[in-house]
């Protein structure tokens, strides 16, 4: 009995080892950057949690469209990540946690078990939201005295807008925002976004491609008064319909694609000023920290050795 029972051991043991020898042989390190590794799971896994979150067909069509952009993402995640070990940033639970509720649609226990089905570690995927936080913190405090706004300011711009104009004219915008000077772009990833935006919709392309902070929220930004908008942007958007989506716009190192949810005129002596106050501060916020967040990580990719392997 005794004999049986070690012969079943080494059995057992035999197997374990044959099973994780060859997990082992199945993946392979694409990238290291530091002491942190990019393997072909990885990149496997971020490709079906992007698909599982845009609720789309997890197959082979839809994997190799997301293949490089995936890739660059993740290389962008290592980088934060090795450059926020410097700093004493503490994870917010809250913020990770409200970011859950809204993709699962406050079902996060439904979500987990969807990725688990797909052998996807969750914690990797909080992790990576954390990052995220962390990172927007990061900036914030280096940045904290360039990116902070005169109130002073907007109300002027407010104040000249109402002497010149009896009305104002906002725009409900939704929007998908891309690095134009990463090392995956290039045509064929407009292609593919447009083609995403045409086969299965506006957010299911935001959800896949945007690098904006709105992806969060299916890329809405909101009502946006005319004055906050550049000439250019106000040229493309007195030109479309409700409900039509933009071309492709080239604004500094992004492209942004925008969707035109509503418009409508609002007479000055409704309006809610201290509403449009804290939207306007809010979005020049966003586009300051958004050009530096750019402007870091480009010097992180400058300097930071980053080896690819084949």
């Amino acid at each position: 009995m005794k004999i049986k029972k070690i012969f079943i051991f080494m059995f057992l043991y035999t197997y374990l080892f044959s099973v994780c020898l060859n997990a082992n042989i199945n993946t392979k390190i694409l990238v290291k950057i530091d002491d942190e590794l990019i393997t072909n799971y990885d990149i496997k896994s971020k490709i079906i949690s992007t698909l599982i979150l845009s609720k789309k067909e997890i197959n082979q069509k839809n994997i190799d469209v997301l293949k490089k952009a995936s890739l660059d993402h993740l290389i962008q995640i290592r980088l934060k990540k090795i450059e926020l070990k410097k700093y004493n940033i503490k994870r917010d639970e809250i913020k990770i946690n409200s970011y859950l509720n809204s993709v699962s649609s406050n079902n996060v226990v439904s979500l987990k078990k969807l990725f688990e089905k797909n052998d996807l570690d969750f914690q990797v995927f909080i992790d990576e939201i954390d990052t995220e936080f962390r990172w927007r913190n990061l900036i914030y405090q280096r940045y904290s005295n360039k990116i902070e706004i005169d109130p002073e300011d907007i109300n002027q711009e407010i104040k000249n807008e109402i002497q010149n104009q009896s009305d104002l004219v906002e725009y409900n915008l939704s929007e998908i925002e891309i690095l134009s000077n990463s090392d995956s772009f290039n045509e064929q990833n407009i292609s593919q976004i447009l083609d995403e935006i045409k086969n299965y919709g506006f957010e299911s392309a935001v959800i896949k491609f945007s690098i904006s902070s709105t992806s969060t929220n299916k890329g809405a930004l909101g009502w946006i008064s005319y004055n906050s908008l550049s000439k250019d942007f106000l040229k493309i958007l007195n030109k479309m319909k409700i409900g039509e989506i933009s071309k492709p716009i080239k604004k500094q190192n992004r492209i942004i694609i925008l969707k035109l949810n509503d418009k409508k005129i609002t007479n000055y002596s409704n309006k809610n000023i201290n509403s449009l106050k804290k939207k306007l501060i809010d979005q020049k916020k966003n586009e300051l920290f958004n050009l530096y967040s750019d402007s870091y990580l480009s010097k992180l990719r400058n300097t930071q050795f980053i080896e690819y392997y084949k």
